[in-house]
């Protein structure tokens, strides 16, 4: 046995069994500090991107004439049959806006009109009562319509279709 008190014995023990190897702190250290670092500088920059394309923005709106409030080209409501598997009649009338794409094209839209009409009449009539079911079909029949209203009159003519109406029997 040792010289030494039982005391001290058990301090000593206590000692070894507290405080074990020191970790691997410095490699962790670096870490954390790299991330830190990063994340500063890639906040100061994209907080610098903001506000220097926020003033950029407000410079050129200073500049810049006033927009004229969007115009929108009415289209006769449509009525057309749908198609259903049962032989049932059934019918749907649709009451849309046409949105030109640039400011003065409503006059375009407003030629080319009959045509427009035209091109969503097969479209509208092969539906079926199904294909208006949910609430992705409003956004199918938008775009389907767009489609065919760009086809007519070019890309650069129709910006958007809103449907106003859409009733089905």
């Amino acid at each position: 046995m040792s010289d030494a008190p039982p005391q001290e014995q058990e301090e000593d023990g206590d000692d070894a069994v507290a405080s074990p190897a020191p970790p691997k702190r410095g490699k962790k250290r670096v870490i954390i500090i790299a991330a830190v670092a990063l994340l500063l500088v890639g906040g100061g920059g994209a907080g610098y991107m903001m506000l220097g394309g926020a003033s950029a923005e407000a410079e050129t709106a200073k500049d810049a004439p006033e927009q004229e409030a969007p115009t929108f080209v009415e289209v006769p409501p449509v009525s057309v049959n749908l198609r259903s598997p049962d032989g049932q009649p059934r019918f749907l009338k649709v009451r849309f806006v046409l949105v030109p794409k640039h400011a003065g094209g409503e006059e375009k839209l407003k030629e080319k009109l009959p045509l427009i009409l035209d091109a969503f009449q097969p479209f509208l009539r092969e539906l079926r009562p199904e294909d208006l079911a949910g609430s992705a079909s409003v956004f199918r029949l938008k775009e389907e319509m767009l489609v065919r209203a760009t086809s007519v009159t070019g890309p650069d003519a129709v910006r958007d279709v809103l449907i106003q109406d859409l009733i089905q029997q």
